[in-house]
């Protein structure tokens, strides 16, 4: 057995330590967030916080993640609101989910759990990122670029900027 914290809780996993995180993820623990995409780290869909830094789920071996902290796309809000005031503390929404919406950015919405991830990951470390920045995160950060088959690069850009918007406002 294997103990991860996920989305703030200490889970307890039953895989072998060899088996993709993405699986654990998906298949023993019922997350639908995380998306099978490519299967080689190439696509960016099953990505997930590890330890507040972007991973691809589905060459991350479970032993990897054991007692550390993953977040998935469901364990954006609770992320959110563990880093706000008490006062802020009822977000049903992370900041890039709710921008995500009024930005409309989803066409098909397969990648946008791993765009989401990649974004939350950006905006903890640069609230105000540059278009460049955003660009440079998703394309040559990591192991590879976050690829979206429908084409929604603008909108996703969009929905970076009105997401730090968000997050630079004082909560609570």
């Amino acid at each position: 057995m294997t103990t991860i914290i996920l989305n703030g809780a200490r889970t307890e996993v039953h895989s072998s330590p060899d088996t993709p995180l993405l699986y654990v993820l998906r298949n023993e623990l019922g997350l639908t967030g995380p998306q099978f995409g490519c299967g080689l780290a190439q696509c960016g869909a099953c990505s997930v916080l590890l330890e507040g830094e972007e991973i691809r789920a589905c060459v991350t071996p479970l032993a990897a993640a054991a007692d550390t902290d993953i977040t998935t796309l469901e364990g954006l809000p609770a992320r959110w609101r563990r880093q706000q005031s008490p006062a802020a503390q009822d977000a049903d929404l992370h900041p890039v989910q709710q921008a995500w919406i009024e930005e409309q950015t989803p066409l098909c919405g397969f990648c946008q759990s791993g765009m989401m991830i990649k974004a939350v990951e950006l905006l903890e470390k640069t609230r105000d990122p540059t278009t460049a920045e955003i660009k440079a995160a998703f394309t040559t950060s990591g192991p590879s670029p976050h690829l979206c088959r429908c084409g929604s690069y603008t909108a996703i850009i969009e929905a970076v900027r009105r997401a730090g918007a968000i997050m630079r406002k004082p909560q609570g």
